[in-house]
Order: C-alpha cells, then structure tokens, then sequence
C-alpha cells in the first residue's frame, strides 16, 4: 500500500530546475543538476556567481536569491560551461554516484564512466524527460554509501535495487545502464501521478516483474560522507569535507575554484580530488569546512528555514548553527526543519527538531 505519509499528487510535479525555478521567499530558486556530483572548480565559481550557493541532499548545486526573470542568464552561463547540456531532460539527471569510486581502490567497480553513460543515454531517450524531477537514480560501486540514499533504481555493486529493494537481478557494468533505463521506462509505464517509485502501490514488485526479477528484501547500507584526507591508488589525494549546514560561502568558493576535480556529495559536504598532496587540507580547514570526523557539521543538516521559506516557523540553520557550534559530532544524524515537510531531510535512522508554533520538538 501507499504509505500515509505520502504526499498528495493535486498538483504538477513543481520540483524546480534551471528553467523552472522556485519562487521563494528570499527570491528564485533554481536547482543545477550535477550527475555524480562532480565539476571543475571553475565550473563551482561559474554558478556561485549567479546567486548564493547551496548543496543538496543529492549532491546537486542549488542557487538562492535570483531576480525575476534571471533563469534565462543563469541557463546561457551554465550552458557555457558544461553544466547544462539537455534543456529537455535537465530536472531528470539525478544520479548519485560513491564519490570516491575509481580513487580509493574500495568498491568492485569504477561508477564513474557509468555515470557519464547513464546521463548521456537518459538524455538522449526524449520518453525519459517524463520522469518527474524527484526520481532517483544511484551507482554504487559496491562500498554501500550511495545505495542507502533512497533511490529509485540503483546498482549497488552487481545487484539492481528498487526502491531499496533487492529486485533479483545481477548485471555486469556493461548491462547497468540499460537494465537502470529500463527500469525507469518501467516506473513511468506503471504510475499515474506518483513521483517516486516508493510512492507506486507495489512498485518495487511491479517493475521487477517487467525486467523479469523478483522483488525481495528491504537491502540495508549507510555510508559514511568522505571527511578528511584519503590516500588515492595512484598517489595521489582527496580530502573530504562537510559543508556546514550545506551553505557555500565566498571563502569557500574561492578555495575550492582553483582545484581541477570537486565533488559535491550527497551528505552536504565536498571532495577534492587528485591532488599532489593534503596540504590543501589546512586551507579547507581555514575557511570553516569540516575536515574532521568529530566535527558536528558531518552529521548535522538543515532545510532553508527562516528567511528563505514563508513555510518556515523558525531561523532553523541559525538555531542550528548556535545549538551543535562547539559541541562534537552528535550520535546519530539530526537535521533541523521549519515545518512538517521536513525539506532534505536524510534517509535512515536521525533525530528530526522540528519547529513549532510553541519551539522546537525532537522526534
């Protein structure tokens, strides 16, 4: 059955974009896909300079405070670059990939040239810009951190998950992608207005079957966000970093624009990769990201809250931002939301603070 807490579908799929940006409180609201969450520096400044900068749940970039009408310059500048090469499909190329796949040596497969073919063929399949803009999908490369994330279609190293589902079915690298293809095809031939697989009464079930699988067990991971330095196969180094609350700053920015490879990651934070050495580690450090385990912005989220959202009862992120400063990183996950939405709230087992109308209450 439907879950009760599923949303009601009255309305289109508003989900925003680049070209269909979200009026809120504190002005537009465009969402700048990133598939696998990586980019050039200067593909990082390119959209900071276009409004104040976010980074998303999905490891997407999200920008705030654009003037009316400012949408069109934001997709020519994007255009420009790289970050925007399908007009029609640029709210379906969600993918999230483990950020350290290829670098590390953990994992069974490198995801990242099957990350470059899954959004190219989902941009070249003109049915697949039906998706709607919350679907999913994942590539794990078998460490078990972006399977956990609640995607819709997923390879977790061979198996193909569905909605957190194993479906039964193993592919190689080579079958990946048109199996996760197929399974999109699948969710649109089945739904009516639903926006997520989960959301499809039987859905896992349903779309196993037209792939020719058998939906099985609820498929339990929790990756742990890159922090810190971490040595690459071939010498080289990444270094993790969370993002406090997800907000990207100046300083930020202008650390991280002279690095040739940048990652932003699903767990709110950044990965710069191939560098000589982890002196950068200092630099990243010096303007406020979190470099280290302990630090509470590893675990720690929010949604936009007061000013940004007129849904919000509270200036969560600066109630958040004084509550854990100092504090060490909490047990498990929290994340701190303005209403009972509940925006970019995380997957698994986390505390939620909600604000009220009479404070805040932990569920």
């Amino acid at each position: 059955m439907v879950s009760p807490l599923t949303p009601s579908r009255d309305r289109a799929d508003a989900c925003p974009g680049v070209l269909q940006v979200h009026a809120a409180a504190d002005g537009g609201l465009a969402r700048v896909r990133i598939p696998g969450g990586w980019l050039t520096g200067a593909q990082l400044a390119a959209v900071a300079a276009c409004g104040g900068l976010e980074v998303t749940s999905r490891g997407n970039l999200q920008v705030r405070g654009l003037a009316p009408g400012a949408e069109t310059a934001l997709a020519a500048r994007l255009s420009e670059v790289g970050l925007l090469p399908s007009h029609t499909h640029e709210r379906v190329r969600n993918i999230v990939a483990s950020p350290l796949t290829g670098r590390d040596g953990h994992g069974v497969l490198d995801a990242r040239p099957l990350t470059t073919a899954l959004d190219r063929a989902l941009c070249a399949d003109p049915a697949l810009a039906e998706l709607p803009g919350r679907f999913l999908f994942a590539l794990d490369d078998g460490r078990g951190d972006v399977a956990g994330l609640g995607a819709d279609v997923a390879i977790h190293g061979a198996a193909v998950l569905l909605a957190g589902r194993d479906s039964g079915l193993r592919v190689s690298p080579a079958e990946a992608v048109p199996v996760l293809l197929a399974a999109a095809h699948a969710f649109l031939a089945e739904r009516s207005d639903e926006w997520r697989l989960s959301e499809l009464d039987d859905g896992p079930a349903r779309v196993a079957r037209r792939l020719g699988g058998s939906v099985g067990a609820s498929v339990s991971v929790a990756g742990r966000p890159p922090i810190g330095a971490v040595r690459q196969v071939d010498g080289h180094v990444a270094i993790g970093a969370a993002v406090p609350l997800g907000r990207l700053t100046p300083d930020h920015i202008a650390v991280l624009s002279g690095q040739s490879s940048v990652c932003v990651t699903p767990w709110r934070g950044v990965v710069v990769a191939d560098l000589p050495d982890a002196g950068l580690l200092e630099n990243l450090a010096a303007v406020g990201l979190a470099v280290e385990r302990g630090s509470p912005w590893a675990g720690v989220t929010a949604c936009a809250g007061r000013p940004g959202c007129a849904r919000s009862l509270a200036d969560v992120r600066a109630d958040a931002l004084a509550f854990h400063g100092g504090r060490p990183a909490p047990s498990l996950p929290v994340h701190w939301a303005g209403c009972e939405r509940a925006c970019g709230r995380p997957t698994g087992a986390h505390e939620l603070i909600l604000a009220t109308e009479d404070g805040y209450e932990s569920r």
